[in-house]
């Protein structure tokens, strides 16, 4: 986990109950969550096997242990976790070297919360080495944090990652906001007490207490975000 803590007078905006806002990166910030799928039907097809399309729906979103774990199992490929992860994630690094996408409205919600001195993190279930990579694209400087699937004891669907990013903020995690593309990670958010915006990638997202479901990040904005705060529920 990697950390530049802004100074203290930068934590919350003038006004605003608004202390830190926590961002997803696969599917969210970047347009990856179609590359996993890829490399994984691409890697499983080396072992000769074929991936049914309606696994996609179980893998997004969650830690390699528990994504690469399914296909084993569901395959029966004669393959260990271990190897299986070092095949994944070599396969993706390639893959995104060659393109990187941003999702719509990415930049423009990162500028805008650093030129507000916004504090925020990137919680992903990603390994190190993936996130390090990605953050070439989106901007290392726009984030006082980030935080690695492979950093915490437990990964999304389990609060660690989360509360970890608000801890290592020093702000409340109900006083956060979370953006989120995946059932997984909304799980994750929403048990650590953060408030969160969804916006679905692979498989719908409804709303609920506590969550706004959106169509695209061009929906969000500070001002949007910081109205999640003052609804009352």
């Amino acid at each position: 986990m990697t950390s530049t803590v802004p100074a203290l007078g930068t934590r919350t905006a003038e006004g605003s109950a608004l202390q830190a806002v926590l961002l997803d990166m696969d599917g969210t910030l970047v347009d990856t969550e179609g590359f996993w799928w890829d490399v994984e039907t691409e890697v499983f097809a080396s072992l000769g096997h074929t991936l049914d399309d309606s696994w996609r729906h179980v893998v997004v979103g969650g830690p390699m242990t528990r994504s690469a774990g399914f296909l084993i199992e569901a395959t029966g490929a004669d393959i260990t976790l271990a190897e299986l992860s070092v095949l994944l994630n070599d396969g993706f690094e390639q893959r995104i070297g060659r393109d990187l996408p941003l999702m719509p409205g990415a930049d423009r919600l990162l500028a805008e919360l650093s030129a507000h001195e916004i504090p925020t993190a990137l919680v992903s279930a990603s390994h190190r080495r993936i996130i390090d990579r990605v953050l070439k694209s989106l901007g290392p400087q726009h984030f006082a944090l980030t935080v690695a699937g492979d950093e915490v004891p437990r990964t999304k669907p389990h609060p660690d990652p989360y509360l970890a990013a608000a801890a290592g903020l020093g702000v409340d995690p109900a006083r956060c906001a979370v953006v989120e593309d995946t059932a997984t990670g909304v799980a994750a958010a929403e048990s650590a007490g953060c408030h969160v915006v969804a916006v679905p990638s692979v498989a719908p997202i409804t709303p609920a207490v506590r969550r706004t479901v959106v169509a695209s990040l061009e929906e969000v904005d500070l001002t949007f975000l910081r109205g999640l705060m003052t609804q009352m529920h």
